[in-house]
C-alpha cells in the first residue's frame, strides 16, 4: 500500500494532560480522509504535529515511508505538508499574489506576471476561482479559504490538512470546495479533513479515522458507514442523533423588532431596517452567512449593541402593554423584570469572567424562581455541579479559572448559566460552535426544553440541516437586510443557501412574516 503519511504510536502531553497516546494510524495516495472526534479528542494537537506546530513526545512519523523529523512548520511544507487552519492567516491590505508569494524566499526581482500565471494555473488545474489581484479585504469567507488553499499549492503540498473547511461556508460553497478537494484527491494529493459535519464526512472521504479521549479506535471505509455508528464510535455508547420537534403550542408574540438599523465605527449600516417577531413557545432561527448582523442583532435586543433606528418591545408574559429596550442598558433591561437569557458568541469576552470559576460564574446572574433541568433556587455552587453533571463539563474543579477549559467547556458551562435562569426569551449566537456531536445534541435538546415551556428561542447557527431540523421558523439575513422568514418545516437548504447570498428586491423594506 502506497503511504502518504504513517503515524506510529505518537504521544502528546501537555503538563499533567496527555492529549494524544500512542496512536497510530495512516493516510494513503490520492484519498480524502476525514478525522472525527469529540472535543478534547487530539484532532487538532495530532495535526499539529503533522504541520511542524507542536513536536511528539513519543513516536514515530514517516512520510513517503520514510522515518523524518518535522520541528517546524517550515520542516512541514519541506515534506510537502500544508495545513489550513480555521482562523485565516492572511493581510488584508495585500492582493492574493502578494499573499501566496509572502515569506517565500522568491529568487530575483517579484515578477508579478508569472506568480499570477502560476496561480491562475492552480486554479484551472482544480477548479477553483480566485483573481490574484484582488485585495483580501473584498473577499468573501470563501474566497479567502480558496487563497489559504492556493497558498498551499503554491509551495508545493501534496498533504493538505483542512481544520473545519465549512464552518463558515454555504451550502453552494460547501458543495463547490468538495469538488475541488475531490479533483485534488484525482490529482494524486492526500487531503485531511478534521470535521464535526457527519453527514460531510459521508459525502466527501474515503476513509474516516476516529479518535477518543487521545486515543485512536479505528479507521472504517466512508462506504460501509453511517452517522450513527461513526458518532458511537466517538462516544464509545450509543447515541439519539434525533433533534425532537415539537409543534408550538399557543405560540405568543415575545419580542417585537421593527426598523432595526446600526451602524458600525466605519459608518456602514450592519443592519438595515429589520423587523421581524419571535414568539414565545417556538424556536426562530436565524440564518446568514458569516459578518451579515446576526450577532449585533442579538446584541441589539440585549443592549449590548448601539442602535441608530428602529425598537424593539418586549411583552411581559401575563401583560398586555410591552416595554422598550432600545437605549436601555443589560442592567436596565434586567431591573424592568425583562427575562432576557443570551449566549454571546464572544464567550469569555461579553459571557464569562475568565478568571473566575464555574462557581464564581454562577454567580453573576440573578436566577428568577421557576421550574427548570437543573432544579430551582441553588446555591451557586449547587447549580456548578448540577450543570458540569448534565453538560458533562470537563474541569479539574468547580473553581478551576473558566480561561484554562477548552472551548468546548466553556462553552458548555455559558448554556448551562444562561438557560438556569428560567428566562422568556433565550437568544444563542452558535451555542454549539466547537462542541461534539454528542454535547450539540444535548443543547439541542434542551433548548426544545425551553420551548416547551413557553420560551422565545433566538437561534443562530451556521448549520442550515440543524437550523432546518430545529427551528419553527427561520429568518435569512443577507447583507444585514432581511431577506425573508420561511417555514423550518418546509424549507429546503438550497432555498436558504440561495436566500443567504442574493438580496431579493422585495426584502429592501424589510419583511415581516
Amino acid at each position: 500500500m502506497d503511504f502518504a503519511v504513517e503515524l506510529r504510536n505518537v504521544t502528546k502531553r501537555f503538563g499533567k494532560v496527555t492529549a494524544n497516546n500512542g496512536v497510530s494510524f495512516s493516510v494513503r495516495r490520492g484519498e480524502i480522509l476525514s478525522l472525527l472526534g469529540e472535543n478534547g479528542s487530539g484532532k487538532t494537537t495530532l495535526m499539529n504535529m503533522l504541520s511542524g506546530i507542536y513536536y511528539p513526545d513519543e513516536g514515530q512519523i514517516l512520510v513517503g515511508g520514510k522515518e523524518v523529523t518535522i520541528s517546524s512548520p517550515k520542516d512541514a511544507f519541506a515534506l510537502g505538508i500544508g495545513m489550513i487552519h480555521q482562523h485565516f492567516k492572511l493581510v488584508d491590505v495585500f492582493t492574493a499574489a502578494e499573499n501566496v508569494v509572502l515569506g517565500l524566499d522568491e529568487k530575483g526581482k517579484f515578477d508579478r506576471k508569472a506568480i499570477s500565471d502560476k496561480i491562475r494555473k492552480i486554479c484551472d488545474a482544480y477548479g477553483f476561482e480566485l483573481d490574484p489581484d484582488q485585495k483580501v479585504y473584498n473577499m468573501s469567507v470563501s474566497q479567502k479559504q480558496t487563497l489559504e488553499i492556493i497558498k498551499v499549492l503554491y509551495r508545493g503540498a501534496d498533504i493538505l490538512i483542512l481544520d473545519e473547511p465549512t464552518a463558515v461556508l454555504t451550502p453552494q460553497e460547501t458543495e463547490k470546495l468538495f469538488s475541488v478537494i475531490k479533483n485534488m484527491r484525482d490529482d494524486g494529493k492526500s487531503i485531511i479533513i478534521i470535521t464535526h459535519k457527519l453527514h460531510e464526512v459521508l459525502s466527501v472521504s474515503d476513509r474516516v479515522a476516529i479518535l477518543r479521549r487521545g486515543e485512536y479506535v479505528d479507521t472504517v471505509e466512508t462506504s460501509t458507514a453511517t452517522e450513527l455508528m461513526l458518532t458511537e464510535m466517538m462516544v464509545g455508547k450509543k447515541v439519539s442523533l434525533n433533534i425532537d420537534r415539537p409543534d408550538p403550542v399557543d405560540p405568543v408574540e415575545r419580542i417585537r423588532v421593527e426598523g432595526l438599523t446600526c451602524v458600525n465605527s466605519d459608518g456602514i449600516k450592519i443592519l438595515d431596517n429589520v423587523s421581524f417577531t419571535a414568539n414565545g413557545g417556538e424556536i426562530l432561527g436565524i440564518a446568514g452567512i458569516s459578518g451579515c448582523g446576526q450577532k449585533e442583532l442579538l446584541e441589539a435586543i440585549a443592549g449590548l449593541q448601539k442602535v441608530e433606528s428602529g425598537s424593539v418591545e418586549y411583552f411581559m408574559p401575563g401583560e398586555t402593554e410591552s416595554r422598550q429596550l432600545i437605549g436601555k442598558s443589560p442592567k436596565q433591561i434586567r431591573r424592568l423584570g425583562v427575562a432576557l437569557s443570551f449566549v454571546p458568541e464572544d464567550r469569555l469576552g461579553m459571557g464569562l469572567v475568565g478568571s473566575m470559576g464555574m462557581t464564581g460564574n454562577m454567580m453573576l446572574k440573578n436566577y428568577n424562581e421557576g421550574f427548570n433541568f437543573f432544579l430551582d433556587n441553588k446555591h451557586p455552587k449547587e447549580l456548578a455541579e448540577e450543570i458540569r453533571e448534565e453538560l458533562e463539563v470537563i474541569t479539574p474543579s468547580l473553581n478551576t479559572p473558566v480561561r484554562r477549559l477548552s472551548g468546548g467547556n466553556i462553552q458548555k458551562v455559558l448554556v448551562g448559566r444562561e438557560i438556569a435562569s428560567a428566562p422568556a426569551v433565550l437568544m444563542t449566537a452558535y451555542a454549539v460552535r466547537g462542541l461534539d456531536i454528542n454535547t450539540s445534541y444535548t443543547i439541542y435538546r434542551l433548548l426544545n426544553e425551553q420551548k416547551k415551556k413557553g420560551v422565545a428561542v433566538i437561534y443562530v447557527g451556521e448549520d442550515l440541516d440543524v437550523l432546518l431540523e430545529l427551528s419553527d421558523k427561520i429568518l435569512v439575513l443577507c447583507g444585514g437586510k432581511v431577506n425573508g422568514v420561511v417555514n423550518g418545516r418546509d424549507a429546503t437548504k438550497e432555498q436558504i443557501g440561495m436566500m443567504m447570498t442574493n438580496l431579493s428586491s422585495e426584502s429592501e423594506g424589510g419583511s415581516d412574516e
